[in-house]
């Protein structure tokens, strides 16, 4: 095949220049991401019932709906969140790859079997089912610089102006405002007055509903009509009220002592929020965040531009006195990220070629390399465009560590016909075409072998397939063009370009003197480990007993933290404080923090809480973007204990920051989340002092840090009890002082008004003054149906203080609690997730367990994935051997060698102190690959040789003495290859460092230390077929054309 391509270099281009040309096109269609889509799809779950309490609705909403749940498609865990404002999220994680719509379908037939169960009030709200992207893209902060405007007008501002044209750009998933307050119609009713007025709750409701509704008030003169009928008319009535003036007119009552009653009577009505539980602020001053998500296969760099450059235009059209900024951007990490990771193949290719001059000593034989290897990698775009892969941290990796393995194909070719035109004296031609006899069986093997160790490795499942698959596949991509390439284009080019005459000029003589030195010192090596045979197997177990104990010494973990250019951060007050309180608090912390060299903006959700979930008026969230890595000194870890240390000297509350999990949608904070689950006994109270125990035990275990929990089951509450018999007997129902008591404590959703051309929401509750203190309970009053006199709920009601949760977690169906924390530095997560469980087993009770979630859950299922993908990779490279060599035995010769590469790599890792996470173990995939090409190189010769007639000892010492040279030139051109990962800096630097070290360590003992065992390998392992392996009976396999 390669002597036609010789002969026919223009054919050979034509074929290079096609592939360059695809890639080229598929690299301006890959969407670009940070990552592959691994992080689990998400459908929540949300409905709301004013006015219940957390135990309230943990029992009647969300408990009918999980009991649903199980079972569902792909479905891995769920869990619900019931806050004391009336509001209940069941959020459920799928396995990574279910169809997230065909989910939500699933979950929704789910939800509508538990309908029928749920309270009306619950069913009226309505129960909305949507997939939810965990994967913020950006935050779109609107504020007022001048305070002319409220919070009130930016949240409906950002609603009607902005959000529905966000989603409508391509690639937006979701857009969503935090702590958005739409707009309500309220009814602030005065309980005193209605009473004396002898006017009920449900009375002014049914006013409202009955006078605040649209009717359909038919024709005049609709057919079928008289003879004669000459119009139509459409009668028209007045519908739905807009203005509060027009509700302010809704007739209560007609008749009395006193004429008309009016709602404005009894009531102050106004345009009003539909919540008042959250609020935002950015350096301290109102703003209101609109949260834009992005869609799974979308480019993250394009929608960030499209959602900028659209706010810009939307801008012009701004009132005076309203400004927007970009508090929160995740694409400045990808950005900087790739943008590094481009930068170290640039840096990658430029070390290679000084390399590859280096020892080819002329600048004609190093051109053809710099030809194939941008064919090979170019090409590899159009082949992630083949696969739907993205441009993402991993992708560009496996680009990184495909130069150095490509450059090989080339060299090994390139080397070769160098090799016959210096020694035998043979014209560009003919060496290129007995160089490509030699070699082609060899290159063939190479790209087989790397494929078997990658292919096999795509087929992994969950999160850790996900991130192996998409860098596996890069890599073979690159491996098979590079291999076709090293077939076609470079023979041809070699017998265009090589020629003949001496390579030594004076510049290159000290490298070539030191480098014949070390050639014979490699060959002194070899001797001596081919005539001290039991030192050298004995040597070589001790290789395999320094690989089982670094193993051990080295924690693993799955995936290192990163710095991400931003923190997010928690304020948590004490229980029941109020929103007012919690604004306060956040302000201070904002002034605290307001001239820090490393911060950028501080965003703060103030009455959310997105680490333990739901809304809580005693808790904030923050968004703390940073500067950029080049401006600032501090890491994004530094600045989050920072926030830490100094938010523990605020005099009303606390702050905590965590650093995000490197990979998002995999929990909040990053360390572990896990629950305790009360499986025999539901009571929130047993709960908290199992979980008091179970931190009091992780706290004291000296492997772990920052054990936190916000389940709080304290939080001061009152108690209503009513007289059922005294009430009865006065003839008041039950039902309602109860209803009651939801229309004046609680918001009672009336009905709907439009406005804006959108529909909103009439709500009735008591005006602030009258709903503030414990006593103003007793001042509501109730109708009696038997008499018709106003009774006070104080002489049906009794009220004492209890304690009892502000919010009620449950987990797959259990009441749980929540518990953060991560290991200490040097402290993997794989070791802190298996101290966590060792104290679960010390002390939690019978009948409360423990359960993962997130990252640690994930990082779980994972734990035999890679030894698995080690064990698949080495069998597989086997067997294609033994059926390259038609030998059982020869293929153990080149498998042997990669225990040397991973001690190496682990040696190195141990020595940086780095951790055994998923980017080490794919690099170490990678390394079984490489270890067995050099191996392949020596052991295809030495067969060569042994074939021809040597004894094995010779042909194992000859394949050694001419493969040296090419395979430190190719390892070498590898190992500076991956140098930049080494010693990266910047965002995304501590993946480049965890795979860098472990594959240029792996390589450095391949090349230098296995490469003296290969041949006393080969020499143990070669055998002769009976009565086929005659010294002239047949070809080599290098005759394989």
């Amino acid at each position: 095949m390669s002597r036609f391509f010789i002969d026919r270099p223009i054919f050979a281009a034509v074929l290079s220049i096609v592939i360059v040309l695809a890639g080229l096109v598929a690299s301006q269609v890959l969407p670009i991401a940070q990552y592959p889509e691994i992080s689990p799809p998400t459908v929540t779950i949300t409905t709301s019932y004013p006015g219940a309490s957390a135990e309230t609705l943990a029992k009647t909403v969300a408990a009918p709906i999980e009991e649903q749940l199980s079972g569902v498609e792909g479905l891995l865990y769920f869990n619900s969140s019931s806050s004391s404002n009336g509001s209940v999220t069941i959020t459920a994680t799928f396995e990574v790859g279910t169809d997230v719509d065909q989910a939500t379908f699933n979950m929704n037939n789910r939800v509508q079997l538990a309908l029928p169960r749920l309270p009306d009030e619950v069913r009226r709200n309505g129960v909305t089912v949507q997939k939810r992207s965990m994967d913020v893209l950006l935050v779109v902060a609107l504020n007022s610089p001048d305070g002319r405007f409220d919070t009130l007008y930016l949240s409906n501002y950002s609603s009607l102006n902005l959000v529905d044209e966000l989603k409508r750009l391509p690639g937006v998933a979701d857009v969503m405002i935090f702590g958005a307050r739409d707009y309500s119609m309220r009814i602030w009713i005065d309980p005193g007055r209605m009473a004396r007025l002898g006017v009920t709750t449900s009375d002014v409701a049914a006013a409202i509903r009955a006078q605040n509704a649209q009717y359909a008030a038919g024709k005049i003169g609709a057919e079928p009509a008289l003879p004669g009928q000459s119009l139509v008319y459409t009668v028209t009535a007045q519908g739905r009220l807009v203005e509060p003036e027009q509700f302010g007119e809704i007739v209560v009552r007609a008749g009395g002592p006193r004429g008309v009653l009016r709602l404005k009577d009894v009531a102050r009505i106004e345009l009003g929020a539909l919540n008042y539980d959250a609020f935002n602020t950015l350096e301290g001053k109102a703003a209101i965040g609109t949260a834009v998500f992005l869609q799974s296969g979308a480019n993250a760099l394009e929608v960030a531009r499209l959602v900028k450059a659209r706010m810009a235009e939307l801008k012009k059209g701004f009132p005076e006195g309203l400004d927007f900024v970009i508090p929160f951007d995740t694409t400045r990490f990808i950005q900087s990220s790739i943008g590094e990771v481009i930068k170290t193949i640039a840096e990658a290719a430029v070390l290679v070629v000084l390399v590859v001059f280096l020892f080819l000593q002329t600048a004609r034989a190093t051109f053809i390399p710099m030809i194939a290897v941008p064919v090979s990698l170019i090409g590899t775009f159009a082949g992630l465009w083949l696969f739907g892969f993205s441009i993402n941290t991993l992708t560009l990796f496996a680009m990184v560590l495909a130069i150095g393995i490509v450059v090989d194909d080339a060299i090994v070719v390139l080397e070769n016909v160098e090799r016959l035109m210096r020694e035998q004296k043979m014209s560009a031609y003919d060496a290129a075409v007995e160089a490509m006899r030699e070699v082609s069986g060899a290159i063939v093997a190479i790209v087989l072998v790397l494929c078997a160790v990658f292919v096999p490795v795509a087929f992994l499942g969950g999160i850790a397939g996900q991130l192996y698959k998409q860098f596996a596949v890069t890599v073979a991509i690159a491996v098979v063009l590079s291999g076709f390439v090293a077939l076609t284009l470079t023979p041809a080019l070699c017998a265009l370009m090589l020629r003949a005459g001496d390579h030594e000029s004076k510049l290159f003589r000290p490298f070539n003197k030191g480098f014949d030195a070390l050639t014979r010192l490699f060959l002194g090596s070899v001797g001596l480990a081919m005539r001290r045979r039991l030192l050298s197997v004995l040597a070589f177990l001790g290789v395999l007993a320094l690989v089982a104990w670094l193993f051990v010494r080295i924690p693993g973990s799955f995936v290192p933290p990163e710095d991400q250019g931003y923190v997010i951060g928690a304020l948590v007050l004490p229980d029941g404080a109020t929103l007012e309180r919690t604004g306060k608090s956040g302000a201070k912390l904002q002034q605290m923090f307001a001239d820090h060299p490393a911060i950028e903006h501080m965003f703060v959700v103030n009455g959310f809480d997105m680490i333990g979930g739901g809304n809580k008026t005693n808790a904030a969230t923050m968004f703390v973007s940073l500067k950029d890595w080049s401006e600032r000194t501090q890491s994004a870890p530094q600045v989050a204990g920072e926030i830490f240390m100094r938010g523990m000297a605020l005099t009303d509350g606390m702050a905590l920051a965590f650093n995000p999990p490197a990979i998002r949608g995999l929990g909040t904070a990053g360390g572990f989340e896990v629950y305790v689950q009360g499986r025999a006994d539901p009571d929130p109270m047993r709960l908290q002092q199992v979980v008091q125990a179970f931190m009091t035990g992780l706290t004291a275990d000296t492997r772990l840090q920052g054990i936190n929990t916000f389940f709080r089951p304290t939080v001061p509450q009152l108690q209503v009890e009513v007289d059922r018999e005294k009430a009865l007997s006065l003839g008041v129902p039950v039902q309602d002082v109860f209803e009651a008591l939801q229309s004046t404590m609680g918001a009672l959703y009336v009905n709907d008004f439009n406005k804006f051309g959108r529909t909103y929401r009439v709500q009735l509750q008591a005006d602030a003054k009258y709903r503030s203190t414990p006593g103003d309970l007793g001042r509501v009053f109730v109708r009696s149906t038997s008499s018709g006199e106003m009774i006070p709920l104080e002489a049906l009601i009794t009220t004492r203080s209890v304690v009892g949760p502000e919010q009620l977690e449950r987990f797959n169906g259990f009441v749980a609690a929540k518990v953060l924390g991560s290991g200490r530095p040097g402290v993997s997560s794989g070791d802190a997730i298996r101290a966590v469980e060792e104290v679960a087993a010390r002390t939690l009770p019978s009948g409360y367990r423990i359960a993962w979630t997130g990252q640690a859950f994930q990082e779980k299922r994972t734990g035999s994935a890679s030894v698995f993908a080690f064990g698949f990779a080495i069998v597989m490279v086997y067997l294609i051997l033994a059926a390259l060599y038609e030998r059982w035995g020869l293929p153990v010769a080149v498998l042997l060698a990669v225990p040397f590469a991973i001690a190496g790599a682990l040696g190195f890792v141990f020595l940086r102190g780095l951790e055994n996470d998923i980017y080490f173990q794919i690099g170490m995939v990678v390394l079984i690959g490489l270890a067995a090409k050099n191996a392949i190189l020596i052991v295809e010769f030495a067969q060569q040789g042994f074939l021809a007639g040597r004894s094995p000892a010779e042909a194992a010492l000859q394949a050694a003495r001419l493969r040296f040279r090419p395979i430190v030139m190719t390892s070498l051109a590898f190992v500076l290859g991956v140098m930049p990962l080494v010693f990266a800096a910047g965002a995304g630097a501590a993946a480049r460092r965890s795979m860098g070290t472990g594959v240029s360590g792996g390589m450095l003992a391949a090349t230098f230390v296995a490469t003296v065992f290969v041949p006393l390998f080969f020499a143990l392992t070669a055998r002769r077929r009976r009565g086929r392996d005659l010294p002239d009976a047949g070809a080599t396999p290098g005759d394989a054309q």
